[in-house]
């Protein structure tokens, strides 16, 4: 009976904290500057690795996807900060949207066991990074660039970079050398994988229900029947 009540627990604290799902649609939105923190939230994963050898966290990573969704809510919000004329927003939104299209882009801000190792431009860094998927594609950064120091923009549109942490900005291309997409079509979910010799850790942004990474309809997956649990 403990153990069902256990797993029963365990169900409902994942149910609690999970995470919302994304589409990668393009298109308008109707975003105003009060609905950015929202739509941070639903790009922003997070995830704290321990080594259970030494019991210590020994990474701590946030990331958002500068997504067309993302980038169209950041662009209303910096506008209206800033107090943009209609062309001058008309400009800067334009700018950043034809970014999506060149590549994928993560604001990434961590912080490590040892501040040596929080340099993922080091020329031999303690974590490399990977955009990966579940289609088993897996691509090195096109650009990793560092921000030194982190301003009043970093600070405030990406609420989670501190000043014990390191951010930088992370570029993929969107096809590979092979011809391929980075992300597959297909895919379900795709994220980024921190990897070194203390172990590795994802996060993950899983896509909607009814679309895949192109925006076609997912393939209906069957679901495996529930396992009988003896009764005692």
């Amino acid at each position: 009976m403990r153990a069902a009540i256990a797993v029963i627990s365990v169900g409902l604290v994942a149910v609690g904290c999970s995470t919302p799902k994304v589409k990668l649609d393009e298109g308008p939105r109707e975003y105003v500057a009060t609905d950015y923190e929202t739509v941070l939230k639903n790009w922003t994963r997070d995830k704290q690795f321990t080594n259970v050898n030494v019991m210590d966290n020994v990474l701590s990573v946030t990331a958002t996807y500068e997504s067309w969704d993302f980038r169209w809510a950041y662009v209303v919000r910096y506008s209206e900060d800033y107090r943009l004329t209609i062309d001058q927003r008309h400009t800067l939104l334009e700018r950043s949207l034809s970014e999506v299209r060149d590549g994928h882009q993560f604001y990434v801000s961590l912080y490590t066991q040892k501040h040596k190792w929080n340099d993922l431009t080091a020329k031999e860094p303690a974590w490399i990074v990977r955009l990966i998927d579940d289609e088993g594609t897996e691509t090195a950064p096109s650009q990793i660039e560092s921000i030194r120091k982190p301003g009043a923009i970093e600070l405030t549109y990406f609420p989670y970079t501190t000043p014990w942490r390191s951010a930088f900005r992370v570029s993929f291309p969107r096809v590979r050398a092979d011809g391929r997409p980075t992300i597959a079509s297909a895919a379900r979910w795709f994220g980024l994988r921190f990897a070194g010799a203390q172990g590795y850790e994802e996060l993950i942004w899983e896509l909607g229900d009814e679309t895949t990474a192109s925006g076609e309809p997912a393939p209906r997956v069957s679901q495996p029947a529930a396992p009988r649990v003896a009764a005692r």
